[in-house]
């Protein structure tokens, strides 16, 4: 199977070529990126220090969507739609793990799930999945009684915030309490702020460093508190997941999936 990588000089678009590159059962179809970056031309190879791999990153849209049976896409919101709608028009499955959307964004990429599969995640990790079951059950059992705080901190250069990963993780225990996280989330606390109301979800974000990811979900109740985190060593996990999500998506029917799926954790 042949795969195309959209946006491949970035961080995760480089960490997706390493892992694809020890991959014996797939190939690079195509390494796309925007008209302008100074990677179009060069050989995917010299992207991760492996000299010559014979696929020169591209600008082509259009054709480079054909090369491959499966597009994964790390890119910013803009571009992915761009992707998106040449996918859709080619009949191309996709992997999409770029956050930041607004809700008219997300209503384009569910519109495009209704004629072709898309697996989209906020965060490939298989850790990261594991503990959204785990945040599920924690919060269907725990109730209301215990106050849920949502700390993570990433990289100085991440453009969104609260993280995808922590809106998530946001919505996966609004959902076990029976609520929405557009009902329950408090995403800002300064000055006099008075008590804090019960069934409220907060959120915390720090931007320092290089950070590659780290989310800490708190249960607080009476007398005691439980903490989950998982903390991202390297950008491999989630490129590992995303090529999970290629293999797994390339033959499924049209529709709407995220990595709860390609991981059967439903």
């Amino acid at each position: 199977m042949k795969l195309t990588i959209s946006g491949a000089a970035g961080r995760m678009g480089r960490a997706i070529l390493e892992s694809l590159y020890d991959e014996e059962d797939l190939e690079l179809g195509s390494v796309l990126e925007k008209k302008g970056n100074p990677s179009v031309g060069r050989d995917a190879g010299e992207l991760i220090g492996v000299g010559k791999w014979g696929v020169s990153v591209t600008d082509r849209i259009k054709k480079s969507v054909l090369d491959g049976e499966v597009m994964i896409d790390f890119t910013y919101p803009l571009e992915t739609l761009k992707m998106v709608q040449e996918a859709q028009r080619k009949k191309r499955p996709m992997v999409i793990g770029t956050t930041g959307f607004l809700r008219d964004q997300e209503k384009k990429i569910k519109e495009a799930a209704k004629k072709i599969p898309i697996v989209w995640s906020p965060n490939m990790s298989v850790g990261v999945n594991v503990m959204l079951k785990l945040l599920a059950d924690a919060a269907t059992i725990l109730g209301e009684a215990y106050d849920i705080e949502i700390m993570e901190i990433h990289h100085r250069h991440k453009k969104d915030a609260p993280s995808g990963t922590a809106l998530r993780m946001g919505e996966t225990v609004a959902v076990a309490r029976g609520t929405s996280l557009s009902r329950s989330g408090r995403f800002s606390r300064h000055g006099k702020i008075g008590p804090r109301k019960t069934g409220e979800i907060g959120f915390q974000s720090q931007r320092a460093g290089d950070v590659v990811g780290e989310h800490t979900v708190i249960f607080a109740g009476p007398g005691e508190r439980i903490e989950m985190t998982h903390r991202a060593q390297s950008r491999n996990n989630f490129s590992r997941g995303a090529i999970l999500a290629a293999k797994w998506v390339v033959d499924k029917p049209p529709g709407l999936y995220d990595m709860m799926d390609v991981l059967d954790l439903k």
